[in-house]
């Protein structure tokens, strides 16, 4: 396994609305395997009075590939160090999409600028460190354009592709042309990421939510369920998502 120091982490960011102006900064995470503009683009739009900040995995849309290993608690501490420098005084809330999600995680088990955090088709860890091995391994031998199919089937639930060809496109698309070794070492930090037994622990507001026919990260006691959604709820249902942010204090 690649050594993990966290030196290789470089992470770009992009606005998806509002600007600094806005009297509420939104972070928002992406799962892995896609960009965070076509994941989170249109449930944006629909935010008010908030300036919404998407991150890119190493490797994927806008963020260079990564020079080594990293770890899910080295994104948190990158997303928490942009914020610090662009905060400004204002409230800050945190939303991410499975590993963006674990991200979110992360975030709530170190108190600072980020006041609440949802996290979406994610959980806190554990169990499941021999299938990212083996998905690593995977990307490693053919690439990434060999799980399209498959991640179609498993990000959408069924008759979204057919009813949003572009959405589901673009995002496929950021899929096929994330950075192979980049994607490996994402899959490598999910096998060691494992918060479980710490979220009591969380010092700030945690609201966690699936989609109900996500079968990736099924629906569980005690967490909200998007309807209708699989994996991707930010694009499968953006009305919904941005409905729930703003009911859960993240924006208006």
């Amino acid at each position: 396994m690649p050594t993990t120091d966290g030196a290789s982490v470089e992470l770009a960011f992009s606005r998806l609305a509002g600007d600094e102006t806005s009297p509420r900064l939104l972070l928002v995470g992406p799962s892995l395997g896609t960009a965070v503009s076509a994941l989170w683009r249109e449930c944006a739009k629909r935010l008010t009075d908030v300036e919404v900040l998407g991150w890119d995995l190493p490797g994927h849309g806008r963020s260079r590939p990564a020079s080594g290993g990293f770890r899910i608690e080295d994104l948190a501490a990158a997303v928490r160090s942009r914020v610090a420098e662009i905060a400004a005084n204002r409230r800050v809330a945190y939303a991410g999409v499975s590993l963006g999600g674990s991200v979110g995680f992360a975030l709530a088990l170190e108190p600072g600028l980020v006041e609440r955090v949802v996290t979406i088709a994610s959980a806190p860890g554990g169990g499941h460190a021999q299938f990212w091995h083996e998905r690593a391994s995977l990307v490693r031998r053919v690439g990434t354009a060999s799980l399209v199919e498959g991640a179609a089937s498993r990000w959408f639930a069924p008759g979204f592709a057919e009813h949003s060809p572009n959405v589901a496109r673009e995002l496929l698309t950021s899929l096929a042309d994330a950075d192979d070794a980049s994607y490996a070492l994402a899959c490598e930090a999910l096998a060691q990421f494992d918060l479980g037994a710490r979220m009591s622990a969380a010092r700030i507001p945690v609201n966690s939510a699936v989609g109900e026919q996500d079968h990736v990260v099924p629906p569980r006691p005690g967490v909200d369920v998007f309807k209708g959604c699989a994996h991707l709820p930010p694009a499968e249902d953006p009305r919904a998502v941005a409905a729930y942010l703003i009911e859960k204090g993240l924006a208006a």
